[in-house]
């Protein structure tokens, strides 16, 4: 399955975006963008201290991703980006108006554990809850589907790309 769209792989820390993104460009044959790498320095320094970001730090972070996604509009791509609040997610359409969203969902309990067991990322489980607190689920006008984060990546992306399959039905 090939997409002219970008996909957004999105949801809270601990949920596989980054591991599914890549899973998921390759399905689709499309280039992947990790999210992480559009964060400033101060971003990455500020969750690696604990501390959550606030909006005037995500609106640049907002801006490259979408920058990214415009520059594939027609061509496709995967990119992964958290876009837990609806005006995260309109900001990132205003830049790329045909951006679709995978918001990968699970039970708290995996993803807590999940975050525990990797190694060398900078948001810390700690982090979990501002996370959750934030999360505004993708509304039925927003393109976009969920998919559960439960089984392998493998599984989750098979999932993943019969649900964009059914949306673009």
């Amino acid at each position: 399955m090939s997409t002219p769209h970008v996909v957004v792989v999105m949801g809270v820390a601990g949920t596989g975006k980054t591991t599914i993104g890549p899973l998921l460009a390759d399905a689709l044959g499309v280039p992947y963008a990790e999210g992480d790498d559009f964060h400033p320095p101060a971003n990455i320094a500020k969750m690696s201290a604990g501390t959550p970001l606030d909006d005037n730090d995500r609106w640049p972070w907002l801006d490259a991703i979408g920058q990214w996604a415009h520059g594939r509009a027609g061509l496709g791509g995967v990119v992964s980006s958290s876009a837990l609040k609806r005006v995260y997610r309109d900001r990132l359409r205003a830049e790329a108006p045909g951006a679709v969203f995978l918001h990968l969902t699970g039970d708290r309990s995996l993803i807590e554990q999940r975050m525990a067991d990797r190694k060398g990322h900078f948001m810390p489980a700690a982090l979990l809850d501002s996370q959750f607190s934030t999360l505004q689920p993708l509304q039925e006008d927003e393109a976009g589907v969920g998919v559960d984060v439960s089984g392998t990546p493998e599984e989750i992306t098979e999932r993943a790309v019969a649900a964009l399959r059914r949306l673009a039905n």
